[in-house]
């Protein structure tokens, strides 16, 4: 028969760990996580992410469908409860995406030097297979009879809008989706089970969807399918995804990256 204390000592090794991480344990998380990315081939970074591109499709879809559902006189911030569906599915599913990219493999370059070129591979490969995926939604949307009229013109005014205003709307719109979805990456790995995790990604993204900040992968399926139907010119797109991309850039690795690895390490 075992002994009170043992019985004591199984009982706290089964209890879940519900104490806050230390912004130090999250950093080393963040690390670990950056080194067992950085591992992956360049294929199997590929296929994840044009399985986070074409996913991400679902924040705008999901919008143009209540709005669609809503009619004209609905309240407008409605739709927007379901923008944040895309992330929470790449994000839990741990698919990749360009912007999470902005926090992980650069804290650890920051750490540890030597990644860098890894971490460029990373980027363009990660980059550059979101806008894949984020086109072949854009195909599946258009191109197909998969969407009701009112549901593809509601994504297709989506893709106008996130396209409309100049350069420095673009760039600094992106600063701020690009800080909140890196601060979405450091707060998730600080959290423990996937209700939290939900809870986190909603909300933040939520902002994200709310405010129409620029994220480059997101707004990109909205806006790649309104060029697809022609309503949106290449160029406009080129325009919105250059500003955008460095934007989110400069958000998640200044305001996230550097200051959130400054408060545990010296630089």
């Amino acid at each position: 028969m075992p002994s009170p204390q043992s019985k004591t000592q199984h009982q706290e090794e089964a209890a879940p760990d519900t104490r806050r991480l230390t912004a130090a344990e999250i950093l080393h998380a963040a690390m670990d996580n950056a080194r067992d990315e950085l591992r992956r081939s360049s294929q199997k970074l590929a296929f994840s992410g044009v399985a986070g591109g074409l996913t991400m499709g679902l924040t705008g879809l999901g919008v143009a469908t209540m709005r669609a559902l809503g009619g004209p006189g609905a309240n407008p911030i409605v739709p927007y409860l379901v923008y944040p569906i895309g992330f929470i599915v790449v994000i839990i599913g741990r698919a990749q995406l360009f912007t999470e990219n902005t926090l992980y493999p650069v804290v650890l370059v920051l750490d540890e030097r030597r990644h860098l070129l890894n971490t460029l591979r990373l980027w363009a490969v990660v980059f550059g297979s979101n806008v894949c995926g984020a086109f072949l939604f854009a195909l599946l949307a258009v191109k197909t009879a998969a969407l009701r009229p009112e549901i593809l013109s509601q994504l297709l005014q989506l893709g106008q809008e996130a396209s409309a205003g100049s350069a420095a709307h673009f760039f600094w719109s992106g600063v701020i989706g690009g800080w909140l979805i890196a601060l979405v990456a450091w707060t998730v790995t600080g959290s423990q089970g996937t209700i939290g995790q939900f809870v986190v990604i909603y909300l933040l993204t939520f902002v994200v969807g709310i405010g129409r900040f620029a994220h480059c992968i997101a707004g990109g399926g909205e806006i790649l399918s309104a060029v697809v139907a022609g309503s949106v010119s290449l160029g406009a797109y080129f325009q919105w995804l250059a500003t955008a991309t460095m934007g989110n850039i400069c958000g998640g690795v200044v305001i996230v990256s550097l200051l959130n690895y400054g408060q545990v390490k010296k630089l």
